[in-house]
């Protein structure tokens, strides 16, 4: 979201050379939407897959769609809507496929719950499109437990990309990362840092969690962002951090998280920085 205009607005260049720092060091993840960059984004990317056909099979191709933004680029979006109808999510793709310049996404993702979703509609759509090789896995992002199943009555879900962070907690109590496990679902981590907050000391619970993050660093010999991340990672639905960033250093730090896991203990102790009291 970040590397086109509603960020760094990298040139194909600089774009190229992200991919290939990200591939060098074995990050091979790449999470869009139709809409990022008032749907420029998409093809901003593609331009530097264009440059290079070798990179297209090195890396995964995540995006999402179903969000009707109101834009230049899209002058018959007359208000901010949602459309998971089949139509839409199968021309979305096409489009797609032709802005990355490639034949086929690796995980397409419905980005917002609709409330004119049918599911059986969508269901035929990405039916359809696995069949036709466009499509080779599909999930969710931002849905509740009660939406996911509703969809997962109709179709496989592979993935559900919802907000969850040391400072976004409604994921571990609303049902959704059970959900998740129930499904086999993974859950994705979008804002897994906060959306910002650590570098906000102004937040009432910065303090207790930068100096708890801090002293758990300490103890695993690591950083206080890989910390953060290794607090979701350590839940057993297996979160996945979304990483927004335009730093390779950044994504570094996010890899090396993966492979840490905190004692339970620790893990409370984070928990209760960031509610501010012990569990019940």
């Amino acid at each position: 979201m970040r590397w086109g205009i509603w960020g760094a607005n990298f040139s194909t260049a600089q774009y190229r050379a992200m991919i290939e720092a990200c591939l060098a060091n074995d990050i091979r993840s790449f999470d869009h939407a139709d809409i990022y960059g008032d749907y420029t984004t998409e093809s901003g990317f593609g331009e530097a897959l264009k440059e290079s056909a070798s990179l297209r099979q090195k890396l995964q191709l995540i995006t999402k769609c179903g969000i009707r933004m109101v834009t230049p680029n899209r002058p018959d979006n007359r208000i901010k809507s949602y459309d998971t109808s089949k139509k839409y999510i199968i021309a979305s793709v096409d489009r797609s496929l032709q802005n990355f310049g490639t034949d086929y996404l690796d995980v397409l993702l419905i980005h917002r719950p609709d409330p004119l979703m049918n599911p059986a509609e969508v269901a035929e759509a990405i039916t359809q499109l696995k069949q036709e090789g466009k499509v080779l896995e599909f999930g969710i992002s931002n849905f509740l437990p009660h939406q996911a199943d509703l969809l997962a009555s109709y179709t496989n879900i592979s993935y559900n990309q919802v907000e969850i962070s040391i400072m976004h907690l409604n994921a571990f109590s609303d049902g959704t990362l059970e959900n998740c496990i129930k499904h086999s679902i993974i859950p994705m981590a979008w804002a897994p840092l906060g959306g910002g907050l650590f570098t906000d000391d102004s937040h009432p619970r910065y303090r207790s969690i930068t100096a708890t993050a801090s002293e758990l660093a300490e103890k695993y010999q690591t950083g206080l962002n890989e910390i953060l991340l290794a607090w979701l990672h350590t839940h057993p639905s297996g979160i996945q951090s979304v990483i927004g960033t335009t730093k390779l250093e950044r994504l570094l730090q996010a890899k090396a998280a993966a492979s840490i896991r905190l004692e339970k203990e620790d893990w409370f102790k984070l928990l209760a920085a960031s509610t501010g009291e012990e569990v019940a």
